[in-house]
């Protein structure tokens, strides 16, 4: 039996909405391209297949969070967990990305050998070692643990003796919450959205903060997209209401970092129209922070302020003390009696799924790297990477990397490139990769890599920024070296050359 590892053109790490999304744009690009997808989990779908708890949904609308692509043609603008999926899936199944993907499979290693200018990939499925080479990387791997949720170390938790659920682990068969004490701990999207849906369920539920949260309402329909649908082609008004609001979302993250007072007083005075008179705002919905420093969480045509409005959803605004037999006893000194507690307290980060990097047998330190365009590392070589926005849909990022790594490849083709690498200029300073201040981002700040403090090393949350420098901007700048298979010509980017 031959020893000799499969090779593949692009190798892409992960079959979530991301994955999906790089193999469209290559397959389209180079369809004379081998590649493959290598998934951890048996299902593709990544986060829309992982969570299961009630009432899952975007915090995006679905005109942003949808692929530039393929329109999204549902009901609603903020759609369900199911619904997306569903969309995630048959994209891939409607243009035979599914064959692609090898589930089960869990990247471990990828090392790159400059004198073979290509990656070994080493994965393991179902107990078996697995080793894949190929030319070009792709990281389509999301930001967070799949295998375990946050939870706090919280006194006393062994005492509670009822369910303690977090939503990323909601059990398979459901958990029965009606006529029961709900006590919820966070203050995050998840709460947000898991609270109401549990009081539909017939739970009573207390969300339990340590500190408040931006909520607004918003529309679970877009009006816009409504009209326009019955006037125009799919693709067309599919065009302009996802330009619409991005245009939006993009103002009003510019209003609330350069006018964060005014801002405020505004989301507290829409707050104000859907609670009930005479209601604590001023302790419930007071975040430390200005808007749009952490992610602002919606509320669906209200559904949040209605479970309150209707007595069915309490908020506390304290800390845990410790855990008892009966539910949880405050730091004010207050007992909240509980017969199931979720923590809903977010997300352990984990960059690259995480894979360890290994560049010519040197180990790559992600904290001392720098990130190139948002996309790319400082010298790694062949590699690609994909965040998301923090202030806007996550698609609206992946689909410019993907535009961007299709142009890279074109111009190394076209140039007879084998390598192109992200080479960091020392006068470079450093800073933290994300300008922003959840909880799961700032645990995670010393096993990110950097931004810098000037393009093309400079992070912008600004799809307007972006668009037209990754989608139509030259592929050659002074920071990328590209060097072709013999290694006899390594060519300083800052000539120009055909992108």
């Amino acid at each position: 039996m031959s020893s000799t590892p499969e090779h593949v053109d692009v190798l892409i790490v992960g079959a979530g909405l991301s994955g999906v999304d790089a193999a469209y744009h290559l397959q389209r690009a180079f369809p004379w391209r081998t590649y493959a997808i290598l998934e951890m989990r048996d299902s593709l779908g990544g986060t829309w297949d992982l969570f299961r708890y009630p009432g899952i949904r975007s915090d995006s609308d679905m005109f942003t969070l949808g692929y530039r692509f393929r329109p999204w043609l549902g009901d609603k603008a903020i759609a369900d967990g199911d619904s997306i999926l569903d969309y995630v899936r048959d994209t891939a199944v409607e243009n035979g990305i599914d064959k692609h993907i090898r589930y089960r499979h869990k990247v471990l290693r990828a090392e790159w050998s400059s004198a073979d200018n290509q990656w070994t990939v080493t994965a393991d499925h179902d107990g078996d070692t697995v080793t894949i080479t190929a030319n070009f990387l792709f990281s389509c791997s999301g930001y967070y643990r799949y295998d375990a949720g946050y939870t706090p170390d919280f006194a006393g938790m062994d005492r509670f003796p009822g369910p303690i659920v977090h939503p990323q682990h909601w059990p398979a068969q459901g958990l029965d919450v009606a006529g029961k004490r709900v006590v919820m701990i966070g203050s995050g999207a998840t709460a947000v959205t898991l609270g109401p849906a549990l009081t539909e369920q017939g739970a009573h539920v207390v969300l339990l903060q340590r500190s408040p949260s931006y909520i607004i309402s918003m529309p679970e329909r877009d009006g816009f997209a409504d009209r326009v649908r019955r006037l125009l082609p799919a693709r067309t008004a599919y065009g302009l209401a996802r330009a619409k609001n991005v245009l939006l979302a993009t103002a009003m993250y510019q209003l609330s970092q350069r006018y964060p007072k005014r801002m405020r007083a505004w989301i507290h005075g829409l707050q104000q129209r859907w609670l009930p008179v005479g209601y604590d705002i001023d302790t419930h919905f007071n975040p430390r922070y200005k808007p749009w420093d952490q992610r602002m969480c919606l509320a669906p045509n209200g559904d949040f302020f209605r479970a309150i409005r209707h007595g069915k959803l309490e908020m506390v605004t304290d800390t845990i003390d410790t855990f008892t037999e009966t539910g949880l006893h405050l730091a004010s000194g207050r007992d909240l009696d509980a017969d199931i507690i979720i923590t809903a307290t977010g997300l352990n980060l984990r960059v690259f799924g995480g894979l360890d990097l290994t560049v010519d047998g040197r180990a790559i330190e992600l904290p001392k790297a720098m990130a190139y365009k948002a996309m790319m590392l400082s010298d790694v070589p062949n590699f690609a990477f994909i965040i998301g926005y923090t202030n806007a849909s996550w698609t609206l990022k992946a689909d410019l990397v993907c535009e961007y790594v299709v142009r890279l490849l074109r111009h190394m083709d076209a140039k007879g490139y084998a390598k192109a690498t992200p080479v960091r200029d020392p006068s470079v300073g450093p800073a933290p990769f994300l300008n922003f201040e959840p909880g799961y981002v700032l645990r995670a700040l010393d096993i990110l890599p950097k931004q810098g403090d000037r393009a093309p090393w400079k992070l912008h949350m600004n799809y307007l920024r972006d668009l037209p420098k990754l989608r139509y901007g030259k592929i050659t700048d002074a920071s990328m070296v590209f060097e072709r298979a013999n290694g006899a010509a390594r060519v300083p980017t800052a000539k120009k050359a055909e992108s």
